[in-house]
């Protein structure tokens, strides 16, 4: 299978680079559910892992973290650990704020399946039928790019370089430290370079666009292969602002955010409680910038642990056909695996957390049978799975950026949830009666 510049469209590497390191720490990570002892009750399961998680906040290569335990009923456990500021000792606590990195992107897919259901668009259309400028495959310029295949990463849309150079603004004018993890050497982009989410998606992906160039697409067909994707992402929420005639925050405030009483997550600073927001860092602990995404929809929503497990359990109940947001047949068709062996040049079995080995709508499956998302950007590490088969979800946030030791911690973190998940599921009144 032919694939254009294999090493020139990484800026997706880079983005979620770190998660490249967990997801290979990942195969040495997904353990087995361990044999536990009888508990007297419901709390005493809860402080348990309370302080193993405080046990493992210890080994200090990550400030603060929040976890959460959810079904499709209600959320079991959600905890914050650590400092969300670190100078001033405040803690890092279940309701702490930050932006969640690619996590953002499924939301994405469920309000695609909302402007379908109101009749707004089709996923099968073409995306040039809405669009206010052409988006073609210079190679392959017959052939039509669908909204479908946004939301499976196959519209052959790559982020290259240009993504991370272009995509992320400081929300002040302030001198920047070198930050690692940044998708792009060039670092952050001071706020004068801030602009209008169409117009960034004009310049990248129209021949009229200032950075437009042949290889910000591969030279494959449309849907013919995976390519992981900010830009054809963020895309795919542009159309839904141009059909629903709203902006994608607001649209997501109405259908997504208010039904399921996240009241303290938004898309933008200033709509949300700022004395909650965390303070990102860099693996050597120094405080990274405030910043944003002019891409927002692709990993801008800033929530907290409690706020997001109530979204996660929406969609466990949406896989099991008892979905608030959208309709059974929508649910279906997020949830589905819809690419096969020959959509991928490879994939690897062995890395059990691996979101991008099969792909729904903006949501993806992994070799396990997982469903979930991952999402990395500058000081930010973040997990949302659940397994279909025991109707358990969990949530891991990170404030730090991590290096092997970090990654590490952060598997140990992820497998002590995982020890204790089904614990955690029976009834509280269960934990009384001995077996």
């Amino acid at each position: 299978m032919n694939r254009s510049s294999m090493n020139n469209g990484n800026i997706t590497l880079m983005k979620k680079g770190i998660f490249y390191l967990l997801i290979a720490i990942s195969v040495f990570s997904c353990k087995q559910e361990t044999t536990v002892h009888k508990a007297s009750s419901f709390d005493i399961v809860k402080d348990s892992l309370s302080y193993e998680l405080v046990e493992i906040q210890k080994q200090g290569h990550i400030n603060g973290f929040g976890v959460a335990i959810v079904n499709q009923d209600t959320t079991l456990y959600a905890n914050g650990f650590g400092y969300s500021n670190v100078d001033a000792k405040l803690p890092y606590t279940k309701n702490t704020l930050q932006n969640i990195a690619s996590v953002s992107k499924t939301l994405i897919g469920v309000s695609l399946l909302k402007a379908q259901e109101m009749g707004k668009l089709n996923l099968e259309d073409p995306v040039n039928k809405y669009l206010p400028f052409e988006v073609h495959n210079p190679f392959n310029t017959e052939e039509i790019i669908t909204i479908q295949h946004l939301a499976t990463h196959t519209s052959t849309i790559q982020d290259g370089d240009l993504y991370g150079e272009k995509s992320y603004i400081l929300q002040k004018s302030k001198d920047t430290i070198v930050v690692k993890s940044m998708p792009s050497a060039e670092g952050f982009n001071s706020p004068e370079y801030d602009m209008d989410m169409g117009l960034f998606l004009k310049n990248f992906l129209s021949p009229e666009g200032e950075w437009y160039k042949k290889e910000n697409f591969l030279e494959n067909k449309p849907g013919e292969f995976y390519e992981y994707t900010n830009v054809g992402a963020t895309l795919a929420a542009y159309i839904i602002e141009i059909t629903t005639e709203t902006s994608y925050a607001d649209f997501t405030n109405k259908y997504i955010l208010e039904p399921l009483e996240m009241t303290s997550s938004g898309w933008n600073v200033a709509k949300v409680d700022s004395t909650k927001l965390t303070h990102l860092f860099t693996v050597d602990g120094q405080k990274i910038p405030d910043y944003k995404l002019i891409t927002y929809p692709d990993g801008g929503l800033i929530t907290s642990v409690d706020d997001k497990a109530k979204y996660l359990s929406e969609l466990i109940g949406g896989y099991s056909g008892n979905g608030k947001l959208l309709s059974g047949k929508s649910y279906e068709l997020f949830f589905s695996e819809l690419l096969s062996e020959d959509n991928f040049e490879e994939r690897d079995t062995d890395r059990p957390f691996d979101d991008e080995y099969n792909s729904g709508l903006f949501i993806g499956h992994t070799p396990i049978g997982y469903v979930g998302h991952m999402g990395g950007d500058p000081g930010v590490s973040t997990f949302m799975f659940f397994d279909p088969k025991s109707k358990i979800g969990k949530l891991l946030f990170v404030n730090t950026d991590l290096d092997a030791d970090g990654a590490e911690q952060f598997y140990a973190i992820w497998d002590k949830l995982g020890e204790y998940e089904k614990r955690l599921n029976k009834k509280p009144s269960d934990h009384n009666n001995h077996p």
